[in-house]
This record gives C-alpha cells, sequence and structure tokens, in this order.
C-alpha cells in the first residue's frame, strides 16, 4: 500500500502550522473571556439608583464622596446604625450629559468627588485591537489550508505529493502484464541495471535517465512502470504530471525540486510521472508571447533543469507516460533526457490471449470457454478493455447464480461493451420494429459479400445502449493493420446498407440511418484528404494529423483553395453515391433472400451462428461489384444509376 511521506518513509505527522493556527483561535476566544465575560462575574455589583435621587441627596448632605464619571457616578453615603454605629453604603448611578450643574452642586455641599482612575484593563482592549487581528488572520488561514486534514500545509506547500511505495510493494511483477513482450523486453534491462549496476558501468555504459511510455489509454503503461519497480525490488515515487501544477506560481517547480532531492536520497529508486502531457506541454503555445512565464512553463524548465542535474548511473531512472507524445515539449523527448520511446500499443490477437488468462486466474471458467476465441472476437480492445471485459461476464454470471463463467456470459459481455446495456424495456411498435429489422438484414447481405469485412456474427432487433434500436456484429477473421481501397468502398457500402434496403423495401428512408451516414461520410472524407486515394486530387494530405493516439479528435485541414474545398466536397459525394448505388443494387439481386431473413428476424428478434451464415451464404454479387471494388467508378448507363441520376 502506498504511504505518504515528506523526506522519508514515515507518515506524516500533524504539521505544526495547523497545530500553530488553532492555539491562535483557543488563545482569542480565551482573551475576550478575560476582557468581557470574566469581569461581568467577578467584578463588584452596586446598587443602582436614579439620578434624580442622587442629586437629592446631594442636595440632602447625606454624599460624603463621589467618582464622576463619563458613563457611572459611584458614591458613597453614611449612615448611622440604631447602636450607634457609623456605616458606609456605596450606590452607583448613571449621569445625564448634559447636566453641566454637578460640580458646583457637588461643590456646594461638600461632597469629596473625583475622576476614575485610568481603565486596569486598557493593556487587554490594546492587544485585542493590535494584535489579534494578525492572530486571527494567520489562524483562519491555517485552518482553511488544512480544512478536511489532506490538504498542505502553509510551510510544506511545495512539497512534492509522490505516493511512495517501499522496495518490492507495488504488487506488480512482469508475470502480472502480458500482451507486450516487445515493450517489456525493453524494459527488462532497466530491471537488470538496478539490480546489477555494476554489469553496466564496468565497460562505461550509461543507463538511460529516462523512459518515455507511449501508447494509447488502457494498454498497461502504468501497470509497466510499477513491474519494474516491483521486479527491481527498489523504492518507486508515484505522482500524476497535474499534481505539479498550482494556484501560487513557484509551487510546482518546488514540488519537482522536492521530488528528485527525494528520489537522490533514495537511489537506486524509479520515478514515475503520469500523463507528462499535463505538465510537459510544448512551449511554443503558451500564449501570443512566445515563452510566456507561466506556472506550468516554469515547472516544465525545473523539471528539465533537474534531469539534467544527475549523472546517468546515479540509480535514480525516470519513467513517464503519456498517450499524446505529439504535445509534448521537443526539449523533454532529446536524448539525455527521455532517452528511450517504447509504445505499449493496444494487443494482437495472441496478446489479447495472454491477457485474457491473466485476468481469468482468479475466475472460475466453465468448460466451454475458450479464450483464443474471445481473443479473436476482441479486436482493438487495450488490457484495460479486456479486464472489464472479464469481469462484466463473471458479473453476469453471478447475476444468473451459475457455479462457473460461462462462453455464453463472455460473448453476452462483449456484446455489452460494444453496442451497450440490452433494453428489452424498449417496445417498438410494429412499423418501427420491421423497419429496423430490414435495416438490419440489409447491413447483414451486403457485409457478407464485402471484402475484407469479416464474418457477420449476428443480427438483432433488440434495442440496446443510447440510441441503437438494432445492430450488427461483424468480427473479423485476423488482425488487420492496413486497409485497402477497395475495402474502404466496401465498408462505405456496408454502412449505407441500412438506408438502401430501407429505400428498397418501403420507398421512404427512416432517420435510423444517421450515425451510418455520418460514419460513412467521414470515412469517404478520409479517403480523400488523408489517404490519398481520389485519382483527380492524387496523393496529397489535405489534413493534419494532430492525436496519434486519442480517437475521436477531428484533424483540422490545412490551408486550400475554395477550388480545392469544392472538388474535395464534390470527390466525397461521388464516393458516397457510388456505395449507394452499388449497395441498391445487391439489395435488389437479392430481394428474396431480404425479404426472407427479415421475416424470420422479426419472428425471432435475434440471429446468429450457424443459422444466420447458411442464409448469408445464399447472397449473390452482381457483375458490376467486382470492377466497382476495383476502380471505385460505376458506368452511367447502369440502370440504378440512371435513376440515380435523375
Amino acid at each position: 500500500m502506498p504511504v505518504e511521506t515528506n523526506n522519508n518513509k514515515n507518515p506524516i505527522k500533524p504539521s505544526r502550522v495547523r497545530q500553530f493556527g488553532g492555539s491562535l483561535l483557543i488563545l482569542f476566544t480565551l482573551l475576550l473571556l478575560l476582557n468581557f465575560i470574566v469581569p461581568s462575574f467577578f467584578g463588584p455589583r452596586l446598587p443602582q439608583v436614579p439620578y434624580s435621587d442622587f442629586v437629592a441627596q446631594v442636595e440632602a448632605g447625606k454624599v460624603d464622596r463621589a467618582v464622576v464619571g463619563s458613563d457611572r457616578i459611584e458614591y458613597s453615603i453614611k449612615t448611622q446604625t440604631p447602636d450607634g454605629k457609623t456605616v458606609e453604603q456605596v450606590f452607583q448611578t448613571t449621569p445625564i450629559a448634559v447636566d453641566l450643574d454637578l460640580p458646583k452642586i457637588l461643590r456646594d455641599h461638600n461632597v469629596e468627588f473625583a475622576a476614575p482612575p485610568p481603565n486596569q484593563n486598557g493593556w487587554i482592549s490594546t492587544l485585542l485591537s493590535w494584535v489579534v487581528p494578525p492572530l486571527i488572520f494567520f489562524g483562519i488561514w491555517g485552518f482553511l489550508l488544512n480544512r478536511g486534514g489532506s490538504g498542505p500545509a502553509a510551510l510544506t506547500v511545495g512539497k512534492s505529493k509522490a505516493r511512495i511505495y517501499s522496495e518490492g510493494t507495488t504488487g506488480v511483477k512482469f508475470t502480472d502484464v502480458a500482451g507486450v513482450d516487445e515493450a517489456k523486453a525493453e524494459l527488462e534491462e532497466i530491471v537488470d541495471f538496478l539490480k546489477n549496476a555494476a554489469k553496466y558501468t564496468r565497460l562505461g555504459a550509461k543507463i538511460p535517465k529516462g523512459v518515455l511510455l507511449v501508447g494509447p489509454p488502457g494498454t498497461g503503461k502504468t501497470l509497466l512502470a510499477k513491474a519494474i519497480a516491483g521486479e527491481a525490488g527498489v523504492p518507486f515515487f508515484s505522482i500524476s504530471g497535474s499534481e505539479f501544477i498550482e494556484l501560487f506560481v513557484g509551487v510546482g517547480a518546488a514540488r519537482v525540486r522536492d521530488l528528485f532531492e527525494q528520489a537522490k536520497q533514495q537511489a537506486p529508486c524509479i520515478v514515475f510521472i503520469d500523463e507528462l502531457d499535463a505538465l510537459g506541454k510544448s512551449r511554443g503555445g503558451a500564449g501570443p508571447i512566445m515563452g510566456g512565464n507561466d506556472e506550468r512553463e516554469q515547472t516544465l524548465n525545473q523539471l528539465l533543469t533537474e534531469m539534467d542535474g544527475f549523472d546517468a548511473n546515479t540509480g535514480v531512472i525516470i519513467i513517464a507516460a503519456t498517450n499524446r507524445p505529439e504535445v509534448l515539449d521537443p526539449a523533454l523527448r532529446r536524448p539525455g533526457r527521455f532517452d528511450r520511446q517504447v509504445v505499449v500499443d493496444r494487443p494482437d490477437k495472441i496478446g489479447r490471449e495472454a491477457i485474457l488468462k491473466v485476468h481469468a486466474r482468479n475466475v472460475k471458467l466453465a468448460e466451454d470457454v475458450d479464450l483464443g476465441i474471445i481473443a479473436a472476437k476482441t479486436p482493438g480492445f487495450a488490457g484495460a478493455d479486456l479486464a472489464n471485459l472479464v469481469n462484466e461476464a463473471a458479473l453476469m454470471a453471478a447475476r444468473q447464480n451459475r457455479q462457473a463463467v460461462t462462453m455464453a456470459d463472455f460473448n453476452e459481455a462483449i456484446e455489452r461493451l460494444v453496442a451497450g446495456l440490452e433494453k428489452r424495456s424498449r417496445v417498438l411498435n410494429e412499423t418501427e420494429k420491421k423497419t429496423v429489422a430490414y435495416h438490419e438484414v440489409g447491413h447483414a447481405i451486403i457485409g457478407a459479400l464485402m471484402p475484407g469485412s469479416g464474418k457477420v456474427e449476428k443480427i438483432s432487433v433488440v434495442p440496446r445502449g443510447v440510441g441503437a434500436l438494432g445492430y450488427t456484429i461483424q468480427m473479423p477473421e485476423e488482425d488487420r493493420f492496413l486497409m485497402i481501397e477497395d475495402e474502404i468502398r466496401g465498408r462505405i457500402a456496408i454502412l449505407l446498407g441500412g438506408r438502401s434496403a430501407e429505400e428498397t423495401v418501403f420507398g421512404k428512408v427512416s432517420t435510423g440511418a444517421s450515425d451510418d451516414i455520418q460514419k460513412a461520410t467521414d470515412l469517404a472524407e478520409r479517403y480523400v484528404t488523408l489517404y490519398g486515394m481520389s485519382d483527380k486530387l492524387g496523393p496529397v494530405a489535405f489534413e493534419k494529423i494532430q492525436q496519434q493516439f486519442i480517437e475521436g479528435y477531428g484533424n483540422p485541414r490545412r490551408s486550400i483553395s475554395p477550388q480545392v474545398a469544392e472538388e474535395i466536397d464534390r470527390e466525397v459525394k461521388q464516393i458516397v453515391d457510388n456505395a449507394h448505388h452499388i449497395a441498391l443494387t445487391i439489395l435488389h439481386e437479392n430481394r428474396d433472400l431480404l425479404e426472407q431473413t427479415a421475416q424470420e428476424l422479426l419472428q425471432k428478434e435475434i440471429l446468429e451462428g450457424a443459422e444466420l451464415r447458411e442464409k448469408l451464404n445464399q447472397a449473390k454479387a452482381p457483375a458490376q461489384l467486382e470492377e466497382w471494388l476495383r476502380t471505385g467508378k460505376i458506368s452511367e448507363d447502369q440502370p440504378l444509376m440512371q435513376t440515380l441520376l435523375v
């Protein structure tokens, strides 16, 4: 378990600043009690008489002496007791400010009078007015900084927030990491150096100061860093790049200095900085004035200085992880700082199977579970996705009170992760259900004829996720890393198959194809602007790739002329129109199969397995399909093309 530390491995003790702030508040409270409450309890309590009675007693000669103050008059009267003794009684009254004749009356009746002595509590008032306000300020400040017990104290705000795992306690070994064999091989050398440094230093070799792990989210970058520390049995400092950045200027740089100071004291050790892009973004984009001197830039400069400030063989190794290497400052990526860049990419089929074996160690699997088949059905899944898949399958088995997790649980978990949660409570009317059935069968028939699209595994009219009223699942038969242009054309045709089926059967379309049209248009645009596959525009890239590992972000267009933009739009529309035409042609050729399959789908709601493959094997390809896939062009003398042109 990680423990928070300052400069050693002992847990952090309560902050002195916090204790001092609390003491100030207590002291202030005591002073208020002394100044206001205590005198009211222990001071003299004198009888109060009206001012008119006091004047009458003076004129009657009963008042012996008086102490006249601005807000109170104390006076004494001597009276004779029946036994002949003289007793002095003291009274008090509140004077009238406008009575200027009182001194004359007192002199005329021989009353000894004087002003009250200086206030004996004056020093307390001075203390309250000059000393206590600053004490209150610092006390409240200390209280706010330490509210909740987790915030940094005022004097420790520049301390590093790194979580320190003691030697070998990360709980992760290389046996817990699978699917990234090449990255593991690169990092095993780091472990060997930490264990046997003399093996390298005797030859004059220098171990890399920094190792940068780059790759998509969820591929195991943090897990790899923990495995290095677990294998080497050295202290492991873990911190996120965002934890260096604070509101106060200079705090981030101070934390960088403190982190490296701690690391040097505990060398050999590993310092892991997660999400390095939060700290190390390129300084060229700091603002309209190049080199803006903001807090993040100061922190980055301090990190660069610290990495240059220690020798490579001191035993301190910096490992950082990011999924946005393109935004990092070039000074970070140069040799001498982060010397090595290790790509941790999504695993292939063999890697996915190995990852599934790791996560299924503690899961009771039924005999019918084949992890190899599951790996083949999950192309593009990262390590975190596969861990989530195993957990979802186990949850589904537990929900059904099974004794082990079955293959059916894994299949359902895959569908849940890909398409969303099944929503049988969403009831479609007859027209909607019929439209969805023909729509999905249209996707399936065209998908069965297109090259490189994979096998159609399942079609369903059961709603899933946020907006999916039905879905078609295609699984690739092997891992693919390139797409040929005829495969891209075929994929666009598959996306338009649902809309084409609605046109073929009903003569009108619904809103259900909106997502398909969006994806088809985006793919056609990349075909022209990014992949350079257009015959008219040639191998020219009109988009800049800015997100290497993060999907879902649009790439910005280069500066192009209006004529080129118009030509791009014309090319994109022609590609989509041709794909639409070939989809309509295929469905016209297979109209009977479309009707039969859709009617059976309406009855059963789900078609899959051998039954579905038997039907789709009956699909017939039109004569012009092969030529269109090869050239991307359709002659205008085709009957359907004539209809589209009209």
